[in-house]
């Protein structure tokens, strides 16, 4: 797949900050670079990192972070308007739960993520109900973010791109580019096995599969996700591709 702009911009305060752009559409068209951006959170950006946000033209940001996420690492760039979309974060205290049992290991650790994503469709899809009705009014350029930008932010850009008529595969594709991008915090749960921590480090098909699962279950498919449970009907559809697609 050819790009006509840097998908991955290499920032120094900040990893995995990513372009949706360029991606083909199941009706042949693609998405516009320079609108919609992915990474982590935007709070150890370097002045260098500023001016390059600054000359993208981004000014509105959506943060998935729950509240004391949010307070350990305040946006940087003071022309960026902040929308908190919050999914509090369970994973980390649920692994320490299993390690204070002695239960916990790398195969436990998989299933929490896993479970962790059933639960963004099964109590949080009002932050993605949010997140599409922002989208609605056009506030591009924009970054959508969380703490790390793997997780909560994966499943999103994985619902943005659906909602675009990007094909499953290409989807699948974008959401792998985090373990290429991602930089991990050395510091964090340090108290946790280091396979473990490489379990919540990186991102794993059967992690954003684990969502469509509870998706299926619970709705049938992603087309009636997008509609019933997002609102996103036919009209609310074509709105978002005249902004975020060109032919």
């Amino acid at each position: 797949m050819s790009d006509s702009f840097a998908r991955h911009l290499a920032l120094q305060g900040a990893s995995n900050f990513r372009d949706l752009g360029g991606y083909p559409t199941t009706d042949g068209r693609t998405t516009r670079w320079r609108h919609i951006f992915r990474s982590n959170h935007l709070g150890q950006l370097t002045p260098a990192d500023v001016e390059i946000i600054r000359a993208l033209g981004v000014r509105s940001a959506f943060d998935f972070r729950g509240r004391e996420e949010r307070a350990a690492g305040v946006c940087v760039v003071n022309e960026i308007t902040v929308h908190s979309l919050p999914i509090e974060p369970t994973v980390v205290a649920a692994l320490r739960a299993e390690l204070a049992r002695g239960r916990l290991t790398a195969p436990v650790a998989l299933e929490l993520m896993r479970e962790s994503y059933r639960n963004y469709v099964r109590h949080n899809t009002h932050s993605f109900r949010s997140l599409f009705g922002h989208l609605l009014e056009d506030h591009a350029p924009l970054v959508i973010h969380c703490t790390a930008g793997k997780d909560r932010t994966g499943f999103a850009s994985a619902l943005i791109l659906h909602a675009l008529g990007v094909p499953d595969d290409i989807i699948a594709e974008d959401y792998l580019l985090t373990n290429q991008h991602y930089k991990r915090d050395a510091t964090a749960a340090i108290d946790l096995p280091e396979d473990v921590r490489n379990a919540i480090g990186a991102v794993e098909a059967s992690y954003l599969a684990a969502a469509f699962e509870a998706v299926g279950q619970d709705y049938g498919d992603v087309e009636t996700y997008l509609r019933d449970a997002l609102k996103l009907g036919a009209a609310e559809r074509e709105a978002l591709k005249a902004r975020y697609l060109q032919s």
